[in-house]
C-alpha cells in the first residue's frame, strides 16, 4: 500500500519528470480517495478506461495520456465533465506520464518496444530531442520479414511504406506520433523507421529519403512503458497491478 502523494513522488523523481517541456501536466492529475492498494494501468484516460478501472475495484489510475492538455479548453464539460464525475464517483486517483514514460532508458516506451521486437544494440539518440531510439534488427531481412516481425512482437500488422528496395539491418524508432522524427532518423543513416502514426507527407518524405517506413499504431506502441511502469510500482510498494489493453486501431 502506499499514499498516493508518495507514490506520484517517487514516479516524479524516477521519470524526472520536471525537466520535460511537455504537453501536459505529468505526475498526479487528480487526488482520489484512499490510498493506493490495487493500481490499473492503460493506455489513456479514456471514459471506457476510468470505468474499467472502477469496476476491477482500482484505487488509482495510472496512463500514458492523461488530461488537461495545451491548448484544450479547461472547463470540465461534455465528454470531458463526464469523464471526470466518472473518476470522482469512483473515488480514483489519477497519475498521467507523458514525454518522461516515452524517455527512459529502462521503463520507458521506447526502450520497452525495442525489447518486444528483439531489438539489438537499442540505444537513445539525439534525434527528436533524444526520443529517438535506434538498433539492429536481429538480423539482415526484407522489408516484408521486418513488417512481420513487428507484426509478431506488438500483434498487430504495421503500415509499411518502401524507401528502397534492399535488405534491412538497422531500425530507428520513436512510439506514438512521432512521423516528423523522420527526416532525423534519416540522417542516423538507418535503413528503416519505425513509429506509431503516419501523416500524408511521410509517404513522399520515406520514399524521396530511402527509407523504409513502418506506421505500427499510435497505442499499440505506447502500451509497453506504463505496463512497465506499473509493474516496477507492484514490486516497489507492494502493490496489486493489473495492465488494461482496450483496443484502439489508432
Amino acid at each position: 500500500m502506499a499514499e498516493v502523494f508518495e507514490l506520484a513522488s517517487y514516479c516524479d523523481a524516477l521519470l524526472d519528470a520536471a525537466s520535460f517541456a511537455d504537453y501536459c501536466p505529468n505526475g498526479l492529475q487528480v487526488e482520489g480517495e484512499r490510498p493506493v492498494r490495487r493500481l490499473i494501468t492503460g493506455v489513456t484516460a479514456s471514459l471506457a478506461m476510468i470505468e474499467a478501472a472502477a469496476d476491477a475495484g482500482a484505487d488509482a489510475l495510472l496512463v500514458h495520456h492523461g488530461w488537461f492538455w495545451k491548448g484544450e479548453s479547461s472547463c470540465l464539460t461534455g465528454m470531458k465533465g463526464r469523464r471526470v464525475r466518472a473518476l470522482v464517483r469512483a473515488g480514483l486517483s489519477l497519475l498521467a506520464y507523458h514525454l518522461p514514460l516515452d524517455a527512459h532508458p529502462e521503463l520507458g516506451n521506447n526502450a520497452r518496444l525495442g525489447r518486444v521486437l528483439g531489438l539489438l544494440d537499442a540505444r537513445p539518440t539525439p534525434a527528436g530531442e533524444g526520443l529517438v531510439w535506434q538498433g539492429r534488427l536481429p538480423r539482415p531481412m526484407p522489408a516484408a520479414g521486418c513488417a512481420e516481425l513487428i507484426a509478431l512482437g506488438i500483434g498487430r500488422a504495421p503500415l509499411h511504406v518502401s524507401g528502397r528496395d534492399r535488405p534491412l539491418a538497422t531500425l530507428a524508432w520513436c512510439t506514438g506520433a512521432a512521423q516528423g522524427f523522420l527526416t532525423q532518423a534519416a540522417a542516423l543513416g538507418v535503413d528503416a523507421y519505425l513509429s506509431g502514426e503516419i501523416s500524408e507527407q511521410t509517404t513522399h518524405e520515406a520514399r524521396e529519403l530511402g527509407v523504409d517506413y513502418f506506421a505500427a499504431g499510435h497505442h499499440a506502441t505506447e502500451r509497453y512503458g506504463v505496463m512497465a511502469l506499473g509493474e516496477h510500482l507492484a514490486e516497489r510498494f507492494g502493490l496489486e497491478h493489473r495492465f488494461l489493453d482496450l483496443a484502439n486501431p489508432a
